[in-house]
């Protein structure tokens, strides 16, 4: 089930607008609603805001996906459309936000031809390939409003102006090349490729380009080669509040591109003892890979890291008071805060044992360190600790033991960088803020 809550404005009676404000306020203290970014689902359901024709509506849903979420909520998908998180997305956070890019029609102008196709996608790129035309890496394409829909027939059109192609014969290696440069001397320097005094060229530098023109360039008195070589392709991250850290997926798949490099070799007694680059052509751009990271519990405030903490450590068998006694050191030297040194202020040998880990600054991956070295080479720390119910007492265990921080001496006037007033007095107020 599902319920709406409605943007459009109700005229209530005086007396009966305040009798639904007051059963408003406490249907959602008793069904539990929470704010974005909360762990715990609303009441028995979750929350989505759906963003569909420039309209924003939310429904509270106890659906397993977001289509079925949709289903419940009586919003139409055409098949063509498009949907982010996917329909099949299950639902496991408090709450998504659900764009829904509706399929439209769109005119492709391609010289001549013209393609009309149903579609949602946003990019020009995409488009095409849905439509099954080809776009070369040189071709310019845009995408805009049509200024004749009736001739169209649809509201967008994708114009694609076509690079001229020509036969390229690079040092011995020969492929298909464009570009909307007008002559063979502005392709070159278009290409990046400089000519050398050893270097000829047909046709010269001045030929204008047309389709189908053949160019070749090759060094006399040189034994040149040409390899093949990938391009590695870079990846851009999309973070996803609702998938925990170390959740990934392939949104778009990348692809390496390829280059043509051309290598001058110097051989002596028949042997090559050295190579060149002499020029290189991209045959083939890489295309990006998108992924999706998740990143929930990444970001973290430290009041809300000192509720993880609180949690975390009582789970992890501690007394209230000893939980507090701990907290009220982690209080003093970093305030909850994950960045820097991290919540205990780890130093040395320490720290970069932590910072091997994935996501180090994560305040999950810190509090698993904790309780790594208070199972391992502190382990004496956490049973003393464990000895003693004693708040005070829990707080000097944790500081002279696991920190080991400077008292200083008085008689030498070396400051007291421990200050114990300040962590007792902290552990305290946290005993009194967490009654659980």
């Amino acid at each position: 089930m599902n319920r709406l809550f409605n943007k459009s404005a109700i005229s209530f009676s005086a007396l009966g607008g305040a009798f639904l404000v007051v059963i408003s306020a406490a249907f959602f203290i008793v069904s539990g609603v929470t704010h974005a970014g909360s762990e715990k689902p609303v009441g028995n359901g979750r929350i989505l805001t759906i963003y569909d024709r420039g309209s924003e509506k939310k429904i509270i849903s106890q659906a397993a996906t977001i289509g079925d979420a949709l289903k419940e909520a009586n919003v139409s998908i055409n098949e063509k459309d498009v949907i982010e998180p996917s329909l099949s997305q299950k639902m496991v956070a408090s709450d998504y936000k659900v764009n829904i890019y509706r399929a439209r029609p769109v005119i492709i102008i391609d010289g001549t031809t013209r393609t009309k196709i149903i579609t949602a996608y946003q990019t020009p790129q995409q488009i095409a390939a849905e439509a099954g035309v080809k776009l070369f890496d040189e071709d310019r394409v845009s995408l805009d409003l049509s200024d004749d829909i009736i001739t169209d027939g649809a509201g967008l059109r994708l114009t694609i102006n076509r690079a001229t192609s020509f036969t390229f014969t690079l040092y011995g290696k020969v492929m298909t090349a464009r570009t909307f440069s007008k002559t063979v001397g502005e392709m070159l320097n278009e290409k990046g490729i400089k000519l050398t005094a050893s270097d000829k060229i047909l046709p010269e530098i001045g030929m204008p380009i047309s389709e189908g023109l053949a160019i070749r360039v090759w060094r006399e008195g040189k034994d040149v080669v040409n390899i093949d070589e990938a391009i590695n392709f870079d990846t851009d991250t999309i973070e996803d509040i609702d998938q925990s850290v170390g959740y990934s997926a392939v949104r778009v798949a990348g692809e390496n591109g390829n280059r043509s490099v051309s290598y001058e070799i110097a051989i002596q007694d028949g042997v090559e003892v050295g190579r060149k680059e002499i020029a290189s052509i991209v045959t083939k751009q890489p295309k990006k890979q998108t992924m999706v990271i998740g990143v929930k519990g990444k970001y973290t405030t430290p009041t809300e890291n000192e509720n993880i903490t609180w949690n975390y450590l009582r789970a992890a068998g501690f007394s209230r008071p000893q939980t507090a006694g701990i907290m009220g050191n982690l209080q003093q030297v970093h305030q909850f805060k994950t960045s820097g040194d991290g919540l205990a202020q780890w130093a040395g040998s320490r720290k970069a044992k932590l910072y091997s880990k994935p996501s180090p600054n994560n305040i999950y991956t810190q509090l698993d360190f904790l309780m790594e070295e208070l199972n391992g080479d502190y382990g004496y720390v956490q049973n003393n600790i464990k000895s003693t119910d004693s708040l005070s007492e829990s707080v000097r265990i944790f500081q002279d033991q696991f920190e080991r921080c400077d008292h200083g001496d008085s008689a030498t006037g070396r400051p007291d960088y421990c200050m114990e007033d300040k962590r007792i007095f902290y552990a305290g107020n946290i005993l009194a803020s967490h009654l659980d």
